[in-house]
C-alpha cells in the first residue's frame, strides 16, 4: 500500500547536452560528427524517458509481479520533472505532449500547464518512436558523451539546490517558532575581540557552507579525525528516546516515593556520577523521596563518613558503571554489599541494590549473579560524558523526585534548537563549540566557568565534558571552575569567561563582576537559563558545543587516552600490592616535620636547579611555584576527603596562587578527577603547574575479597597518576601531609603564603 514516485529530470537533460554539443559544434563545422551533433540536440531528454517508460514496463508486469499486486502493492510511477522550456526555440509544451502515459506523473509549472491547455496535443506518445529513442541515446554513445556523467552532475546540483530551498523553508519555520518560544531556549550572547569575532563569523560561515551541521547529525567522522566518532553520537537522539519510554522513568519515581527507603547511594566515577550529583544539588530533594548522596572516592575517611549516615536497612544503593569494568565502582560496591548484607542476611541484600551499566559488561553479570533488584542499561553508543540525559543521569533523578518528563521535554526544545536544519549561525550549540575552538586557537584556552549559585554544581559536570573531551595531542581548553571572580587586571588573555546566568535567581555581584570583564575588554559568553528544569538544555548544548569545538581543534573529543593510562598505572601498583603485601619504595625529594616532597628525576633536576643550594620544604615550593609562566595555569591535585573544610583551605590557596601570578587555577580531589580533567592535565597543553596533595590516612577500610585496602588503593591512584604527569613531562610536584589532614592544609595555606611573600 506504499505510494511512490521514480523521479527524472527532463529539460535540465536537454539543456545539459546540448551545452556540450554547442562547445564541440563551435569546433566541428562539417562532416559527419557535425550532422550527428545536431541529430541529438533537443532529443536526449525525451529518448531517455521513454527508454526509461520501457524499463518501467518491463519491471511491473508477469506472474512475479502480479501475485504482489494482488496483495496491494503499487507500481512506483515514473515522475517526469522539470518539464518546462529552457529553450526558446523548442515547443513551449514539448515536454509534455511526448511523455504521456499510464501511470506517470508531470510535474509541469503553472505557464507550461496553461500552454497546454491552450495549444496541446494529448496522445499517448510514451510508446512511440522506440527505436529513433534507442538510436538518439546510441548516437550520444557515439560521440563519446557520457549520459552516467551528465546526469550524476544534474542529480548533485538538483540534490543541493533542493536542500538548500528547504533550508530556507526551515530558516523561516524556525524564526517564527523562535519568535513564539523566545524564551524557551537559553540565550546566548558574546563579547569577543575584535580579530577572534571576525573569525567566528568566517568560520560559523564555513560550517554552513560545508554544511556541516547537516554532518554531524548525520555521524560524519570526517569532521573529526575519521576514525570511530561516528559511532559515539547516540546521544543525538537520547532525549527523543527517554520520552519514548518515560514510563519506564515513572515506575522508578513511583517505586520510590514514600516508601521504606529514606537514602539512596550512587556509587560511581565520572560520566556515571557527576550528573547524578548536578541532579540532586540543584534540585536538592522533595518530600517523600529519598535523599542521594554520591560517592565517587577511594578516601577511606570520606567513605566511612558516608557510611556513619546513613542507616543500611533502609538504603538503596545504585552501582553505575558503564563499562562495568571501572576500579572505583566496582570495590565500593564489594565495601557495601558486604556491609548491607551483614545486616540484612545475604538472601535480601540484593533487593537494595540496582545497576546502571552497558549491555553484557562485567557489572550486569555481578549484578545478576548477586541477585540486584534491576540491571538498567546505558547505550554503548554514548560515551560516559556525555551519558548525562540517558539512565546514567535520569534514573537517579527519576528516584530524587526530579519531574523527568517536564525535564525532558525543556530538553527536547535545545534538541531542536540545535538540529541539522538550523543553520550554523543559528545553532546555540555550534555557536559556543566555534567559540570554545577558536578561543582555543587564540591562546584563550583556560575556560572559566561563572555559575550562578544555584547551579553552582554544574561547573563539575562542565569540566569533565570540556577537560576530557578536547585535552589531548597538546591541544584543548582547561576548564576553570569555583575560582572566585576577582578584578579585571588579575586575568591574562588566556581567558573565555562564560557566564551561566539563572535569570529566576541572580547574583548582583557576579553580574556586576562579568559587566566589568566585558568593559576591559575580556572575551565573554553569556548564557541565561529561565530556570532550573533548563538545565537538560545545557547539558545538550554543551554537549554539542564540546563536539563542535573538537572539529575545530582537529582532534577526536570522544576519547580519552591519558585517562587508560593513569588507570593502568593504578591497577599495576595495587596489583604488586596484592602479591608483595606493600606498594614499591619511593624517595622524598626532601622533608621536615609537617610536610614530605616528591617527585620525579626530571622535575626533581629542574627544582634542584632553580633552588640552587636551598633544599627546604620551602624552597622547592618556591622553586615550583616560579615555574609559572604566563599563560599557564596551576593545579591542586588533592587526595583528600572531599568535605567544606578541605575544600576552604584549599580554595584560599589557589586563589593566593591566582592573585600573586595571574595564572587560571584548578582544584581537583583524587581519584575523581582522573576521570575528569586528568586528561587535559596529561594529554592537553603543556601549560599546567601541579601540586599534588597526600597524606596519612587517620583510618582505613578493607576491601573485601582484596588483600589491599582502600587507602592502599587512594595511594596507588595518586602514585600512578604522579607517574604518568612524568612520562608527559609534566611540571608535577607531590606535597605529603600527616594524619592530621586539616591542620596539614592549613600549614601547607601558611607556607604557601609565606613563599608567595618572598616572590
Amino acid at each position: 500500500r506504499l505510494a511512490s514516485v521514480a523521479s527524472f529530470f527532463i529539460s535540465r537533460i536537454d539543456t545539459a547536452i546540448d551545452e556540450l554539443v554547442g562547445e564541440r559544434l563551435d569546433e566541428t563545422q562539417t562532416g559527419e560528427q557535425y550532422v550527428l551533433l545536431q541529430s541529438i540536440r533537443g532529443q536526449v531528454a525525451i529518448a531517455n524517458a521513454k527508454l526509461a517508460y520501457q524499463r518501467y514496463q518491463e519491471i511491473f508486469r508477469g506472474e512475479h509481479w502480479q501475485a504482489l499486486a494482488d496483495r496491494g502493492a503499487r507500481t512506483q510511477r515514473l515522475l517526469w520533472a522539470s518539464t518546462s522550456i529552457k529553450n526558446p526555440a523548442y515547443r513551449d509544451v514539448r515536454y509534455v505532449e511526448e511523455l504521456i502515459g499510464p501511470d506517470t506523473v508531470n510535474t509541469m509549472p503553472p505557464t507550461t500547464l496553461d500552454a497546454f491547455r491552450d495549444h496541446g496535443r494529448p496522445r499517448a506518445s510514451l510508446q512511440e518512436d522506440l527505436e529513433i529513442a534507442q538510436d538518439i541515446l546510441d548516437t550520444v554513445q557515439q560521440l563519446g558523451i557520457s549520459m552516467a556523467e551528465v546526469t550524476g552532475r544534474l542529480l548533485e546540483d538538483g540534490v543541493r539546490l533542493f536542500a538548500q530551498a528547504f533550508d530556507k523553508l526551515l530558516e523561516v519555520v524556525a524564526t517564527a517558532r523562535e519568535a513564539a518560544n523566545q524564551e524557551k531556549v537559553a540565550r546566548l550572547q558574546y563579547s569577543l575581540p575584535a580579530q577572534l569575532a571576525s573569525e567566528v563569523k568566517v568560520v560559523l560561515e564555513d560550517w554552513e557552507q560545508q554544511d556541516k551541521v547537516r554532518r554531524l547529525w548525520a555521524r560524519d567522522a570526517s569532521l573529526w579525525t575519521n576514525s570511530d566518532e561516528g559511532r559515539w553520537l547516540d546521544r543525538l537522539a537520547i532525549t527523543q528516546d527517554q520520552l519514548v519510554h518515560l514510563s519506564d522513568l515513572h515506575r522508578i519515581a513511583r517505586a520510590v516515593e514514600g516508601k521504606y527507603f529514606k537514602d539512596i547511594v550512587l556509587l560511581g566515577m565520572g560520566g556515571s556520577s557527576l550528573a547524578p550529583e548536578v541532579m540532586c544539588m540543584t534540585f536538592g530533594t522533595p518530600e517523600n523521596y529519598p535523599q542521594l548522596h554520591v560517592l565517587d572516592s577511594t578516601d577511606p575517611g570520606q567513605i566511612k563518613a558516608l557510611e556513619d549516615k546513613i542507616d543500611l536497612t533502609r538504603t538503596g544503593f545504585i552501582v553505575s558503571s558503564k563499562s562495568g569494568s571501572t576500579l572505583e565502582p566496582n570495590i565500593l560496591k564489594q565495601y557495601f554489599f558486604a556491609k548491607a548484607s551483614d545486616v540484612l542476611g545475604p538472601k535480601t541484600v540484593g533487593h537494595h541494590f540496582v545497576a546502571i551499566t552497558d549491555p553484557g559488561s562485567k557489572l550486569q553479570h555481578i549484578a545478576e549473579g548477586d541477585g540486584f533488584r534491576q540491571v538498567f542499561y546505558g547505550l554503548p553508543g554514548i560515551g560516559g560524558r556525555y551519558s548525562a540525559l540517558s539512565n546514567f543521569g535520569m534514573i537517579p533523578a527519576a528516584a530524587i523526585g526530579v519531574d523527568i518528563a517536564d525535564f525532558l521535554d525543556r530538553t527536547n526544545e535545545m534538541v531542536e534548537a540545535c538540529a541539522a536544519c538550523v543553520p550554523a549561525s543559528d545553532n546555540p550549540g555550534v555557536i559556543l563549540g566555534i567559540i570554545l575552538g577558536l578561543s582555543a586557537n587564540h591562546g584563550r584556552d583556560k575556560v572559566t566557568i561563572i555559575l550562578s549559585p544555584d547551579i553552582a554544581s554544574l561547573g563539575a559536570w562542565l569540566e569533565q565534558l570540556l577537560a576530557e573531551s578536547t585535552g589531548k595531542q597538546g591541544k584543548g581548553l582547561i576548564p576553570v571552575d569555583s575560582e572566585a571572580l576577582g578584578p579585571p587586571e588579575i586575568y591574562d588573555d588566556d581567558r573565555l569567561f562564560v557566564y551561566l546566568r539563572l535569570a529566576t535567581a541572580p547574583d548582583a555581584n557576579q553580574d556586576a563582576a562579568v559587566a566589568q570583564l566585558e568593559q576591559a575588554g575580556h572575551a565573554v559568553v553569556r548564557i541565561s537559563i529561565t530556570d532550573l528544569y533548563d538545565l537538560g538544555q545545557e547539558f545538550f548544548r554543551w554537549e554539542i558545543a564540546t563536539a563542535v569545538a573538537g572539529s575545530t581543534l582537529g582532534i577526536n573529543p570522544f576519547n580519552q587516552p591519558d585517562v587508560e593510562a593513569s588507570k593502568v598505572a593504578a591497577h599495576r601498583l595495587a596489583a604488586e600490592y596484592e602479591i608483595r603485601g606493600a606498594l614499591p619504595g619511593e624517595s622524598a625529594l626532601t622533608e621536615d616535620d609537617s610536610f614530605i616532597l616528591y617527585t620525579d628525576e626530571h622535575n626533581t633536576a629542574a627544582l634542584r636547579e632553580i633552588a640552587g643550594a636551598k633544599t627546604s620544604v620551602a624552597d622547592y615550593i618556591k622553586a615550583h611555584l616560579n615555574r609559572l609562566w604566563t599563560g599557564d595555569y596551576f593545579a591542586l591535585l588533592a587526595y583528600l576527603a572531599r568535605n567544606q573544610a578541605h575544600q576552604s583551605t584549599l580554595q584560599a590557596i589557589r586563589h593566593q596562587v591566582r592573585d600573586s601570578f595571574k595564572v587560571a587555577t584548578c582544584l581537583g580531589f583524587g581519584p575523581r578527577f582522573l576521570h575528569s580533567t586528568g586528561q587535559a592535565y596529561k594529554g592537553g597543553p603543556d601549560t599546567g603547574v601541579f601540586l599534588q596533595i597526600t597524606c596519612d590516612d587517620a583510618i582505613d577500610l578493607p576491601v573485601p575479597g582484596q588483600r589491599y585496602s582502600f587507602g592502599v588503593i587512594k595511594a596507588a591512584q595518586a602514585r600512578g597518576d604522579l607517574q604518568v604527569m612524568a612520562e608527559r613531562g609534566r611540571r608535577a610536584l607531590r606535597i605529603h601531609l600527616g594524619k592530621d589532614t586539616l591542620a596539614g592544609l592549613r600549614q601547607l595555606r601558611e607556607l604557601m603564603a609565606f613563599v608567595i611573600k618572598q616572590n
